[in-house]
């Protein structure tokens, strides 16, 4: 087994857009989509981890793997734990945690999260794009990740808050966060014995949890723009990206 491995968390029952991982692009379902770019990184094993057989049967039907998780998961993380903990035997080094929704992003991404994570520099790793308008500035749905330095020029730079809803945007560095995390296998074993806390139950923000028990977040600045889908009208704007470049 590779010191790393890619779990990817899957379920029907999304609020916004049900049955979302089964929505299809150009004729694939997203979480396939998902699944064959996290393979063609080549960083480490890739699993699917759900509690829905409808989802399991396609990854398997299509030569990938899947795990069969507990239906009663609060958050996504704890999914992965338990198939880190489970099917991995808690053995990886390090867990990236992909989100299901993101099937423009290039596969180089986990590339380089898998690579700052094997220098040993922080607990938790993520990626953020540049934010391209004012209206991602003030979209609830758009995450926001506010970094130490610009990471543009840095690289990596130490997130220091993340936030939907921005009240003050001066002398910021303001990122649009990517759904990406790397964990060490200690800090992922230590996120899930954390009680959830305030701020990560105020703005439905896993990441504050870690944030607010003092694990080191590393925010990397990624070039390419993957769109992750909650919406009916993302699923239509990510087609057509994804028609207009294949």
């Amino acid at each position: 087994m590779s010191n790393t491995v890619v779990i990817i968390p899957s379920r029907l029952k999304a609020r916004r857009l049900p049955n979302k991982p089964l929505k299809t692009i150009m004729g694939v379902e997203m979480i396939l989509h998902v699944y064959n770019l996290a393979k063609n990184s080549n960083i480490g094993e890739v699993l699917v981890a759900t509690p829905d057989q409808d989802i399991a049967q396609l990854i398997k039907k299509n030569g990938g793997k899947a795990f069969i998780s507990g239906k009663k998961h609060e958050t996504g993380t704890d999914r992965i734990f338990e198939a880190f903990e489970k099917y991995f035997s808690s053995e990886p080094k390090i867990i990236i945690n992909l989100q299901g929704d993101l099937p423009n992003l290039n596969p180089d991404a986990l590339i380089q999260i898998n690579k700052h994570m094997s220098n040993n520099l922080c607990d938790i790793a993520t990626l953020a794009s540049k934010i391209k308008n004012k209206d991602e500035l003030i979209d609830k749905n758009v995450v926001k990740v506010i970094t130490r330095d610009n990471i543009e020029k840095s690289g990596f730079s130490f997130a220091l808050d993340f936030q939907r809803n921005l009240s003050n945007i001066e002398n910021k560095f303001i990122y649009h966060h990517i759904g990406i995390y790397a964990f060490t296998n200690e800090a992922l074993m230590r996120y899930v014995n954390l009680k959830r806390s305030k701020l990560e139950l105020e703005r439905n923000l896993e990441q504050m949890r870690a944030l607010e028990n003092k694990l080191n977040i590393n925010v990397g600045f990624s070039s390419s723009y993957p769109l992750g889908v909650d919406t009916e009208e993302d699923l239509e704007q990510v087609k057509k990206l994804m028609e207009r470049n294949k």
